[in-house]
């Protein structure tokens, strides 16, 4: 790939689902050769984001520049000329149980190119090794954990060598050490492929701190912050503050407390029915 990497900025960008926006007027620049984190909590239009950069929706209002192209105003062959230079790590790794790992990870090139089989397969296999699973290409994913199909996933997601490459919660799920591992291989990619453009979604705090460079922070519909993990630890803001150190705003009481009680005839119904 070519160490040229392309800086992805949105212009007033509006997102959602029909005529719902989830998002209004975003502002925001992911910068080329960098791994950019967009955080926030759950439900705040992460992915949502993701999806639009992606190319998978269009927005309801804004523009997406990419390498000074505005996406969305592209003809349709220039569009999709643009998509094949992106990579996508779906959340639960997206892979299909029928094919073996070998196979789902040589499947851009099974479909795209007309590449002898054993020279895609190789390729695979290659990319298998750079996530650990070298000696795993001819298992099922249900065969798996559900780290090992995170990284397999990610094999697939970098075997055309993409420009651009979406991560959409890669360590969710995951216990510390398979997290870690998955950070460690977001860092060899940015290290591989210096021009490349990393967009991760998270809400991984851990995982911020150690692979972010730049960060962006959504709530309520906006963008609330954008810079360093250092600016953002720095910010006299309480929501964001709130948010790193895993505390509820204001010192909320829980939602559920005094709520919830059980009916009694359901309690009654219950122990009938426990009892026989």
């Amino acid at each position: 790939m070519n160490e040229h990497g392309w800086d992805i900025r949105l212009e007033k960008i509006s997102v959602g689902y029909g005529n719902t926006a989830v998002l209004s007027g975003i502002d925001a620049l992911f910068p080329a050769g960098r791994i950019s984190v967009i955080l926030g909590g759950s439900g705040c239009g992460k992915s949502t984001l993701l999806r639009h950069i992606a190319g998978l929706s269009r927005p309801l209002a804004g523009k997406t520049m990419i390498d000074e192209q505005d996406v969305f105003a592209l003809p349709p062959k220039e569009f999709r000329r643009l998509r094949r230079h992106m990579g996508m790590l779906f959340q639960d790794g997206a892979l299909l149980g029928a094919l073996s790992l070998t196979q789902n990870v040589a499947l851009p090139l099974t479909e795209h190119t007309r590449l002898p089989q054993r020279t895609i397969a190789a390729a695979a296999l290659r990319c298998l090794a750079l996530v650990g699973l070298q000696d795993f290409g001819e298992y099922f994913p249900a065969q798996l954990s559900g780290g090992m199909r995170k990284r397999a996933g990610l094999a697939r997601a970098i075997i055309t060598e993409p420009r651009i490459l979406l991560c959409d919660e890669p360590t969710s799920g995951l216990d510390p050490i398979n997290a870690a591992r998955m950070d460690q291989l977001l860092l060899d990619m940015k290290s591989h492929h210096p021009g490349m453009s990393l967009i991760v979604v998270s809400h991984d705090l851990a995982s911020l701190a150690r692979i972010a460079d730049h960060i962006l922070v959504l709530h309520e519909g906006k963008a609330v912050f954008q810079g360093s993990y250092e600016q953002l630890s720095a910010v006299d803001d309480a929501y964001l503050q709130n948010f790193l150190q895993r505390q509820s705003q204001n010192n909320e009481p829980s939602q559920a407390e005094g709520a919830g009680l059980p009916d009694p005839k359901v309690r009654s119904a219950l122990h009938k029915w426990l009892d026989k």
